[in-house]
């Protein structure tokens, strides 16, 4: 139990903290001006900020590296609180690509990208020191590069971090309590929300979660019905990795997690009652029952964000500043 499942978190955790710190460090001493005046463009508004983080997202093929590195740039003062509100909404809609494409994981490039970018830092720090006297006057092409490289690096472990954690799943497999949950969940459509909000708060994945979701409801083992409260679990369960990064953080970088999981928990208590209607729309779009699954979360996740986006335009959130 201790090797399989207690040290791994322990030891993804403190890989993760220390990710989060190293890249708001090297970010709030490179970007400056530079990036903050560009974040301020794509989130001039609460719509172009979501838009822009469903991009983003939908690239990195991680809601949950979009949240922490919103979180970064808060805590580093780059990004004001009520320009967040837009980025949290368009990362619930990018990460439905991740169901799409579950076999692609950000996670499985954690080790490669964290080795690059010490060894850029590394040559940039020996440039720096080296360099010819003609070439002094670019000596901040060099710390830039440095800090890029240290930014890199600090999110190349936070996805380490994550990816250790995952490495649970199958401890947690064969202890059985996939089975205990699927099987509690085909009684009762809150169990099934349970599962997936346990699940992923365990296995920091919700595209894992989902996508066991959508496999066993292929094979016919799981109601879609079941399978669609899974996925709204699943969407609370995601919000643990923001409030895991919100140890430490600043009091606007606690409060962009917090309204994360506002957002998410908020939705999926609105969509509880109306799953029936869910899947009546996912099966007129697929008669594929695994496909309903996804087909189900995305709608999800876009209508829940655009009901939410209203919201974002409230004066109150212009009045926000808080600071560490």
């Amino acid at each position: 139990m201790f090797n399989t499942i207690i040290f791994p978190v322990i030891y993804g955790l403190i890989i993760f903290l220390a990710g989060m710190k190293v890249m708001e460090t090297a970010l709030g001493s490179w970007a400056g001006p530079l990036l903050s005046s560009f974040l301020n463009k794509a989130t001039a508004s609460p719509l172009k900020g979501m838009l822009f983080s469903t991009g983003i997202t939908a690239v990195l093929q991680s809601s949950t590296a979009v949240t922490v590195l919103t979180m970064g740039l808060v805590n580093a003062g780059l990004l004001t609180y009520e320009r967040t509100l837009g980025i949290i909404l368009g990362s619930n809609i990018g990460t439905c690509i991740t169901t799409e494409l579950i076999g692609l994981q950000i996670g499985q490039f954690a080790l490669p990208l964290l080795g690059v970018s010490i060894i850029i830092w590394i040559i940039s720090v020996i440039a720096d020191e080296y360099k010819p006297l003609l070439l002094r006057k670019g000596s901040n092409l060099y710390k830039s590069i440095q800090l890029i490289a240290l930014a890199t690096a600090g999110f190349a472990m936070v996805m380490l971090g994550i990816r250790v954690m995952q490495m649970i799943s199958p401890a947690l497999e064969n202890a059985g309590l996939f089975g205990w949950f699927i099987e509690q969940a085909t009684h009762n459509v809150w169990w099934g929300v349970a599962a997936g909000a346990a699940l992923t708060a365990l296995m920091h994945s919700s595209a894992a979660v989902i996508g066991l979701a959508i496999a066993l409801s292929a094979a016919g083992t799981l109601p879609v019905g079941i399978g669609i409260g899974i996925v709204l679990g699943a969407n609370v369960g995601t919000c643990v990795t923001a409030l895991i990064a919100a140890i430490g953080s600043t009091p606007s970088g606690k409060f962009v997690a917090w309204t994360h999981v506002v957002l998410n928990v908020g939705g999926a208590l609105l969509f509880m009652p109306f799953i029936p209607q869910l899947q009546w729309i996912a099966a007129l779009m697929s008669s594929d029952s695994g496909a309903q699954i996804a087909r189900a979360q995305t709608l999800f996740n876009i209508i829940s964000s655009l009901l939410a986006l209203p919201l974002c335009y409230l004066p109150i959130w212009k009045k926000i500043r808080l600071r560490s």
